[in-house]
């Protein structure tokens, strides 16, 4: 890494936690480094201390995206922590079974496959015909990844974890080695571009259930206290929060009741 490259990547690197909240240590530097080097060679940029000051331009928008979005780590998969999707599929959505509408939220969803992951769920555990009743909001950094949530188009190695059956039913073939989310679970999932930083969140109606998974951890601890505490006020009294079992935030998830690992309550039993 030259030290023009180092110096641009750092500048970068703080620009990114303060206005994503997404941390980058030290021993993951050179890994940033090699995914603004793609930025910079699509923006046709001389080097990484260049781009890092055209990042605040007035015109700067599509740089910034870009940054952010090879900054995301868009890593997931259908089925993602089983022992997760277990308790909502036996614990929660039995209390949510009558419910007039259900509203969930899945935060930093990526390519959507946690939100039709829950509407693949929300379908076999309550029957076909709650799905009329759901609401399920997917949003991400990123919009590439929204795009491609929005289209529901998945290579195999993605499904590789969804059950069979499952597969015959709600998904449908999209050419070689592609599948497509069938219409009835597009129908209830809607995606749009948002930055878990930008506070308060602009929400009308409260959530029951918010999924924010595999993104905490990137997080410096006074995001991931100021984040947690933005997602308890967007979600209904009794309502919970679903992390990874990876992160870490038992000890800053007040105002949040711990229940399990990874599964957090507002108030309620």
């Amino acid at each position: 890494m030259t030290r023009t490259d180092r110096q641009g990547t750092e500048v970068i690197r703080g620009w990114l936690a303060q206005r994503c909240g997404i941390h980058f240590p030290e021993h993951k530097l050179d890994q940033l480094r090699q995914r603004l080097v793609k930025v910079q060679r699509e923006f046709g940029v001389p080097d990484l201390s260049d781009m890092a000051g055209r990042l605040d331009l007035a015109d700067a928008t599509a740089l910034q995206l870009a940054v952010m979005h090879a900054a995301s780590t868009n890593h997931t998969y259908f089925f993602r922590e089983v022992d997760v999707l277990d308790h909502f599929r036996t614990r929660i959505l039995p209390l949510l079974a009558q419910r007039d509408e259900i509203r969930i939220w899945s935060a930093a969803c990526a390519a959507g496959d946690e939100a039709y992951t829950i509407a693949i769920l929300i379908a076999e555990t309550l029957g076909p015909a709650a799905l009329r009743r759901t609401v399920i909001l997917g949003t991400d950094i990123s919009s590439p990844t929204i795009a491609d949530a929005e289209a529901g188009i998945y290579s195999e190695n993605r499904l590789d974890r969804v059950p069979p059956d499952y597969l015959d039913r709600w998904f449908e073939p999209a050419g070689p080695g592609r599948m497509r989310v069938r219409k009835e679970l597009r129908d209830v999932c809607t995606f749009r571009q948002m930055n878990l930083k930008t506070m308060p969140y602009p929400f009308k109606k409260s959530f029951q259930t918010v999924f924010c998974r595999n993104v905490l951890y990137y997080f410096e601890r006074d995001d991931q206290i100021a984040t947690l505490r933005a997602l308890h006020d967007v979600t209904e009294q009794g309502g919970w929060l679903l992390t990874s079992v990876t992160e870490n935030v038992r000890e800053v998830c007040a105002p949040w009741r711990p229940v399990v690992n990874g599964v957090f309550r507002k108030g309620g039993e």
